[in-house]
């Protein structure tokens, strides 16, 4: 049954990445040429600096050799994009089958659609959105490449933080519940989230690489394109995989208690 919908979630997830990729090529790498050109335009202005201070001291000016891109920017605009957006969409897919399995039952007293499109609300605002907040996307072009490691392991910290603090407050409602209701007891789990994030993004350090004289529409266009990129992945996920987890589940629509969570059966 787990792997039934491993697979499901899989095929949803490739589909979201077709929709994500002609979404990404149509309006996010205009952003990232952009992006390229300024970092190239900024780099020469640096180098006529050095060439231009070289010669007031005296030094010989040696010309620099540009280096060779080991894949060109039309591979990486095309089939570059993409095998990433494929690869990152079918396995988000995969971890979202086995999610739904271990949630169903437990996180909601509804259907395999509504589940579904609850787990993918609450993936995006936990994977995407609410680490967004602390570390926004910034194009390729942007930010020291000595610094790159150090961004993304504060960045996945972000996310896992996120996902152990919605984790965290889910097992609160459910507790909560009894005493103060369903509306009161998310109410409540809801602040703890926000509280425990607030936290979780003070104590990391902030990190702003975005150069002087950067255009503030160039960024602003790559970080919607981004976020638009993962609203349709998770949309994607939450409306198309609950109609195939129903029919794997053999479970009539619109029926008011859930069965035993998936995870537990096979």
């Amino acid at each position: 049954m787990v792997g039934a919908l491993l697979w499901r979630g899989m095929l949803v997830g490739a589909l979201a990445g077709l929709l994500a990729f002609a979404f990404l090529k149509t309006l996010g790498e205009p952003s990232v040429d952009q992006a390229i050109a300024f970092e190239t335009q900024h780099d020469i202005g640096k180098a006529s600096a050095h060439e231009h201070g070289g010669h007031q001291h005296g030094a010989v000016p040696q010309a620099a050799e540009p280096e060779p891109d080991l894949v060109s920017r039309a591979v990486q605009a095309g089939l570059g994009l993409f095998i990433g957006v494929a690869v990152y969409s079918t396995a988000f897919g995969g971890l979202f089958g086995l999610a739904f399995a271990l949630a169903y039952g437990r996180i909601a007293d509804s259907g395999p659609r509504a589940t579904s499109a609850l787990l993918a609300a609450l993936g995006l605002v936990a994977v995407y959105v609410v680490p967004s907040l602390k570390y926004p996307a910034n194009p390729p072009a942007v930010g020291d490449a000595e610094t790159i490691g150090l961004r993304t392991a504060l960045y996945f910290s972000m996310i896992a933080l996120s996902l152990a603090a919605t984790i965290a407050v889910g097992m609160l409602r459910a507790r909560l519940q009894p005493r103060l209701g369903a509306w009161n007891a998310t109410l409540v789990a809801g602040a703890a989230y926000i509280a425990a994030m607030a936290v979780a993004a003070l104590a990391l350090p902030a990190i702003n690489e975005v150069p002087d004289g950067f255009p503030a529409t160039v960024l602003w266009q790559f970080r919607i394109a981004s976020l638009g990129a993962q609203a349709i992945l998770w949309t994607t996920l939450g409306l198309l995989f609950g109609p195939l987890a129903e029919g794997l589940a053999g479970r009539p629509r619109g029926l008011a208690q859930p069965a035993e969570p998936l995870a537990r059966r096979g």
